[in-house]
């Protein structure tokens, strides 16, 4: 099969309302870059000039081509939806080359706002407000193509006992991640997306988080959660031999190189119980200063955890079992990075929150970095007592493409 994404994109016969594409696709580098030329646009990934005022547009488009997929290490967006689906029967390798070519195509145009082939709203693609797609492959993809040799270790993910795992926010076969800052372009993005998925694939579920926008805050200000605690300190920097080392694939399967995982955790939050706790006993549950972030044995957040200080009478300042002692890492080429969106289901019956984290990992290997973290927290973490994890998915993040080329091509093509 040829590596263009215009060249022979025969749809199945069940899908007449898209016959007309096949026409279409050809020549799809070229156009998108003459129509991509036309709309506003300002590369978000850097960001060397600093966020934008509040309340000012963002007609930025962040760049799709690349080694890597976008949607890793561009500065998050303010929103964020995750959906996972599941192949239907009979689905292999030529139809799941068939897909992604398919998808590829829709997000190169989409990123830069362009509408995709036969948008039936081309209106709603522009702005793109940072838009990214980043594509992943649960077990079900390996299977399907009769490559489980190919599927990073791990992928299948244990068990642990804090679990309470509901199937509707778990598992799935491919995932979409899409981001934006604007709500309707994620919207829009989301359902050609889902339309162009649906004779290859069913929606499995779909998560929808929020975060606060770049524009509100100075660059590199670390995200809050719903417990109003700052959630990725020790995140590796983008950029940086570490960052490198901890997030993209640089052994294991070869068409992965370049590539990453994934672990999508739905963590409900018990906001009611937590805020029956004082402010003393919230920071000593997670080692840190509410207010700034800071160890409770330093003066900034930055401030390395002295895990050796203890107190007057003796005891750790730094409690054994606070988050952040079992959540800790040394090595920074082997933490993992954090993009977690908050979620808000809004209040139930009986006056509940329905709320919490979807704790977003990516990692080069999730077997020794994801696993080791997750299991030290599930053995003692303070924070257990006020979290429960209902959903968990694993996917492997295939590398990048460009420009005559289609996410997932080196595992399928």
């Amino acid at each position: 099969m040829s590596d263009r994404v215009g060249e022979d994109p025969a749809m199945p016969e069940q899908r007449p309302n898209r016959v007309s594409r096949r026409g279409f696709l050809g020549g799809t580098a070229a156009a998108v870059a003459a129509m991509a030329a036309c709309s506003p646009r300002q590369t978000a990934s850097t960001a060397s000039s600093g966020p934008s005022p509040a309340g000012e547009v963002d007609w930025a488009n962040e760049p799709f081509h690349g080694v890597h997929q976008a949607g890793i290490a561009t500065i998050p967006q303010t929103y964020g939806t995750f959906v996972a689906f599941d192949l239907r029967p009979k689905t292999g390798r030529t139809e799941l080359q068939r897909l992604m070519r398919l998808l590829t195509d829709d997000a190169r145009r989409l990123t830069q706002g362009v509408p995709a082939l036969a948008d039936s709203d081309p209106e709603l693609a522009a702005p793109a407000a940072r838009l990214t797609i980043t594509f992943g492959f649960g077990p079900g993809v390996f299977s399907a193509v009769d490559a489980e040799d190919q599927a990073p270790p791990a992928l299948r993910l244990p068990s642990f006992s804090i679990d309470r795992l509901e199937k509707k926010w778990s598992g799935g076969d491919l995932l979409v991640q899409a981001c934006a800052d604007d709500r309707l372009t994620l919207a829009h993005a989301v359902r050609v997306i889902v339309k162009d998925a649906r004779a290859f694939a069913t929606v499995r579920w779909v998560q929808h988080g929020f975060r606060r926008p770049p524009s509100t805050q100075p660059l590199g200000t670390t995200q809050r959660n719903l417990f109003g605690q700052l959630d990725g300190t020790v995140n590796p920097r983008p950029g940086t031999p570490e960052f490198d080392r901890a997030v993209w694939v640089s052994d294991g399967p070869e068409w992965l190189r370049g590539g990453t995982t994934l672990v999508l955790r739905r963590i409900r939050m018990h906001l009611e119980t937590w805020d029956e706790l004082d402010r003393e006993g919230k920071e000593f549950a997670i080692g840190r200063r509410l207010s700034d972030g800071a160890p409770l044995t330093g003066e900034k957040e930055t401030d390395e955890p002295d895990f050796s200080a203890l107190t007057p009478a003796g005891f750790p300042v730094i409690s054994e079992m606070a988050h952040i002692r079992r959540a800790h890492v040394a090595d920074p080429g082997m933490r993992i990075l954090r993009r977690p969106y908050n979620y808000d289901e809004g209040i139930t019956a009986d006056g509940r929150s329905d709320a919490g984290l979807l704790f977003a990992a990516y990692q080069a290997s999730i077997e020794r970095q994801f696993i080791p973290i997750q299991r030290r927290l599930d053995e003692a973490d303070l924070l257990n007592q006020w979290t429960t994890p209902i959903g968990s998915a694993a996917f492997a993040i295939p590398p990048g493409c460009g420009p005559d080329g289609w996410i997932g091509e080196t595992l399928l093509g």
